[in-house]
């Protein structure tokens, strides 16, 4: 997913992704773990990745200063959504998932994300999300995701209705998801289809 994503990125005019940061070997070692550590959840409609976001109560020392350390948050990495589910609202609630379960399981006050640095339409989106700038960080040379954004947990946005798709006729699982977006219930990993 992370490969398509930065394929799709390369026509959006960010540099996200177009190399992995340091190094692939170090990018799929960050991804490994936090598969390992059960931090990333993926989101699957049948056997299709649909997204994927890892979630961890451990902030970057470097990114974050002291006195944010010490709040209670919870940081987001790698929120990827597969492109043939864009449109549909799915990045949104999974980070509406992500703050309540940040909420109910750590006590978290925040949810923070660091974001490609360049990718200025990401920086929309996640102001758009609710997030809130917290500043650009040059703490770590040449690191590429140093825009850090931070939002309430107790800030869910209501949800618009997915843009309707012309195939929607043709009764596919992925049909069935554009037209109902909200039988995915990601607050309830138990009996949805995030595992």
């Amino acid at each position: 997913m992370i490969d398509d994503a930065a394929d799709w990125l390369r026509t959006k005019g960010t540099t996200q992704w177009n190399r992995p940061w340091p190094s692939r070997e170090e990018r799929d070692r960050r991804v490994y773990a936090s598969l390992v550590n059960g931090e990333s959840w993926i989101l699957w409609d049948g056997a299709v990745a649909v997204a994927t976001v890892s979630v961890t109560p451990e902030p970057d020392e470097y990114l974050w200063t002291d006195l944010e350390r010490t709040e209670p948050a919870v940081y987001l990495h790698r929120l990827v959504l597969n492109r043939d589910y864009a449109g549909l609202w799915i990045g949104a609630q999974l980070l509406d998932w992500a703050a309540e379960t940040a909420r109910r399981e750590h006590d978290a006050r925040w949810i923070r994300i660091d974001v490609w640095s360049d990718n200025h339409a990401l920086h929309r989106y996640y102001l758009e999300r609710g997030f809130e700038w917290v500043r650009r960080s040059t703490a770590v040379p040449g690191y590429p995701a140093g825009a850090l954004f931070q939002r309430d947990t107790r800030l869910v946005r209501p949800r618009p209705r997915a843009r309707q798709d012309a195939r929607a006729g043709r009764g596919t699982a992925r049909d069935r998801l554009r037209r109902e977006p909200s039988w995915i219930v990601l607050d309830m990993p138990e009996r949805s289809n995030v595992s």
